[in-house]
């Protein structure tokens, strides 16, 4: 079981503003194009901006992200935006646009995920978030490992997140197997690596600047590249 951010996908320190503004650029653009009633550039950057981070801190203070999808075409349709769905998704994947080319997933991944398929292991993502998971899909689409992961769960479908141990037991019921019998990688020690050990799985911290110079608890895995992986999870099975 994976992280996202950080673990498959390394996005590492960026300017959320300046990523925020490039795919605002590109959504308002297909909105005008399409001849919707978007106001000035400044006005609808800013707009939507501030909102999804009013959002963003009500999440961090009850602990429950919201649906990113769902409140954009709200403020667009207040604003007398009229799309069908398939208009939504693009203007939705636009704004995240700018942020996918900025994540890069670990050298070798696909060779990775291949030879832990082989090992006849189930994969899954556990991942804190409020983006669309059709975007998110999307990205993974285009990193090649999409069809990797049969089971994809992401926060704002549910009604808690990471910490909460409920969101590492949901995912172990929903991929049908033990909590001591998934290995939970990810690169935060509060949001990934204690809440896996409390709710009972075996954990890998994987190397990112989240969590440099941070103690690492004790019997928690330690690797710096995801390659690691297949050798480490044979040397699990033979002990266990």
């Amino acid at each position: 079981m994976f992280d996202l951010g950080e673990t498959l996908l390394n996005f590492g320190r960026v300017s959320t503003i300046r990523l925020f503004r490039k795919g605002a650029r590109l959504s308002y653009d297909y909105l005008k194009n399409l001849n919707q009633p978007v106001g000035s550039f400044e006005y609808y950057c800013w707009k939507n901006l501030i909102i999804l981070r009013f959002y963003n801190l009500i999440s961090a203070i009850t602990g429950n992200d919201f649906d990113s999808m769902t409140l954009l075409k709200k403020i667009g349709a207040k604003s007398g935006i009229k799309l069908n769905d398939a208009q939504w998704q693009q203007m939705i994947w636009l704004i995240y646009q700018p942020l996918s080319q900025a994540g890069r997933p670990e050298p070798d991944i696909v060779r990775t995920l291949t030879e832990l398929k082989q090992m006849g292991l189930k994969l899954g993502i556990v991942s804190n978030t409020f983006v669309s998971g059709l975007c998110l899909d999307r990205h993974l689409e285009q990193t090649g490992i999409l069809d990797f992961f049969e089971l994809r769960m992401y926060s704002y479908q549910f009604d808690f997140r990471k910490p909460d141990v409920r969101i590492f037991r949901t995912a172990a019921e929903k991929i049908r197997e033990p909590l001591e019998n998934i290995l939970f990688v990810g690169d935060r020690i509060d949001n990934d690596i204690k809440p896996a050990v409390r709710a009972g799985m075996q954990t890998a911290l994987k190397t990112a600047y989240t969590n440099t110079g941070r103690k690492i608890p004790t019997g928690v895995w330690k690797i710096n590249n995801l390659s690691e992986l297949p050798a480490l999870i044979t040397k699990l099975n033979q002990t266990n």
